[in-house]
């Protein structure tokens, strides 16, 4: 005998209004820290203002680092590296790896599997190794730093890309535009990447905190931004002394780095959901 009993619902974890709208103010907290720093920080960045690690008062809110130095200074300077850094290597990553996806997919045969398998041979790799031995030849500099961490980032992009463009690639609305006669790039302009936004969109969320972390580890070990520079990684690094005063000093950079993490995350989270809804 059948049941007609009905399945239980899935019942689906939506976010709430109010993370997201925590996430959303703390984002835009940072977000004007790292554009004005210049005009809203107490001091200059690297100005000895008080003795090391003098606890917080009406003077120094977040207190002093080792050498003396305001540490909300600090932070709101490291804003404006940490988060530009980040943001400058996700974007150079999703130039590349975005434009090598839609080359792969639209050319499709021997050009798809050349990058493809050069891609996959890279990604076999541990990233951070292959940033250490990058780093350790080229230097240090900013500049260097954010291309290593963007190619690496760019694999992961390509191969998003290269996945949703196959799936776009098959429908009929991309045979048509060829059979039309148009190149290769208005089929990636106007047919592939216009339906690939969405998850491309949220990619970018989510790597911008890879970038953001990755950027935040390397500065920790002294491979990364460096001093006198204001990077939250690096503030983390240089005050772990403080630890054995009794400080928690190197808690105010490192509570930063895993709050902007979390934001940016439920924010990612909360614009799927909605684009899922429409």
């Amino acid at each position: 005998m059948l049941s007609d009993a009905r399945p239980p619902r899935v019942r689906r974890f939506r976010l709430g209004w109010l993370p997201v709208s925590l996430a959303a103010a703390f984002c835009a907290i940072c977000l004007i820290a790292a554009l004005a720093a210049p005009w809203i920080a107490p001091f200059d960045e690297a100005e000895m203002v008080g003795m090391p690690w003098q606890p917080p008062d009406a003077t120094f809110w977040l207190g002093t680092d080792q050498l003396g130095r305001d540490m909300l200074t600090r932070i709101i300077y490291g804003a404006r590296t940490s988060i530009g850094l980040s943001f400058a290597i996700v974007t150079l990553a999703f130039a590349i790896g975005m434009s090598l996806g839609l080359f792969a997919v639209t050319l499709g045969g021997w050009v798809d599997q050349l990058i493809s398998r050069a891609v996959d041979l890279f990604m076999s790799l541990p990233p951070l190794v292959l940033a250490l031995l990058a780093i350790s030849i080229t230097g240090t500099s900013l500049v260097t730093l954010t291309v290593i961490a963007a190619l690496l980032a760019a694999l992961r992009v390509f191969r998003l890309t290269r996945s949703l463009g196959l799936d776009i690639a098959s429908r009929e609305f991309v045979d048509v535009a060829r059979l039309r006669g148009d190149s290769t790039w208005s089929i990636m302009r106007h047919e592939i990447l216009p339906n690939a936004a969405v998850p491309l969109i949220a990619e970018f969320g989510l790597r911008f905190v890879f970038a953001f972390l990755f950027v935040a580890s390397l500065s920790f070990l002294g491979l990364g931004v460096q001093p006198p520079t204001a990077d939250w990684g690096g503030m983390v690094r240089e005050n772990v002394g403080a630890f054995n005063y009794g400080h928690m000093s190197p808690l105010i950079p490192a509570g930063f780095i895993a709050l902007l993490a979390i934001s940016v995350n439920l924010l990612g989270d909360w614009f799927v959901e909605k684009r899922g809804k429409m």
